[in-house]
């Protein structure tokens, strides 16, 4: 049921990336030129998204399970640290460089071809390096 589940909500994920147009790397770094030819589209995706996930978190927040039976575990950490602060300067750099998040760039590997296998590996390095960087201070296994 996990599988499906995970299938399901996977194939639902990719689908609205792709009506909504977030696959084209150039609508995501034409809503980074904010000092050029600025598209709003991904503004209004992401307050879609977050309209729409809004009244599930906060149901969420009141049970102790999943649908599934898994024991619920939100976020209690409220404050900043330097491996956040470096993740999401990390993050926001390839993003602007490639115009794709590892969202849509999952979706991609599937029929995107070399660019998105490219971008794919980086990803994977990125994680195998973040890993072996933070192995000497116990970060890597508790993350």
């Amino acid at each position: 049921m996990r599988a499906f589940a995970a299938l399901l909500f996977g194939g639902l994920f990719g689908l609205g990336l792709l009506i909504s147009g977030m696959l084209d790397p150039d609508k995501v770094l034409g809503f980074l030129d904010i000092a050029g030819d600025w598209n709003p589209q991904l503004a209004f995706v992401m307050g879609g998204a977050i309209a729409a996930a809004t009244p599930f978190f906060v149901i969420a927040r009141r049970r102790e399970r999943t649908l599934l039976g898994d024991p619920l575990v939100l976020p209690e950490r409220l404050t900043l640290d330097w491996r956040l602060v470096a993740g999401a300067a990390i993050f926001g750099v390839g993003w602007g460089l490639s115009g794709l998040c590892p969202g849509p760039a999952v979706v991609l590997l599937g029929f995107a071809g070399p660019p998105a296998w490219i971008f794919g590996a980086a990803v994977i390095a990125g994680l195998v390096l973040g890993r072996l960087l933070l192995s000497g201070s116990g970060a890597a296994r508790r993350g």
